[in-house]
């Protein structure tokens, strides 16, 4: 699975994990420079806390 934004691919990854047909990317596929620490945070029963 590939994600891309802007026709760059910022993460790739064979092993997903899909969650109502979203692909969650683990963390070492990103490509770190193009992301960054977020002080925003969002919280979901079954996946818990993100940012």
């Amino acid at each position: 699975m590939k994600a891309i934004w802007n026709k760059t691919v910022i993460a790739e990854s064979n092993n997903t994990i899909v969650l109502e047909n979203n692909h969650y990317f683990p963390t070492d596929s990103i490509k770190d420079q193009y992301f960054k620490p977020s002080g925003t945070h969002t919280t979901c029963p079954w996946k818990g806390e993100a940012s």
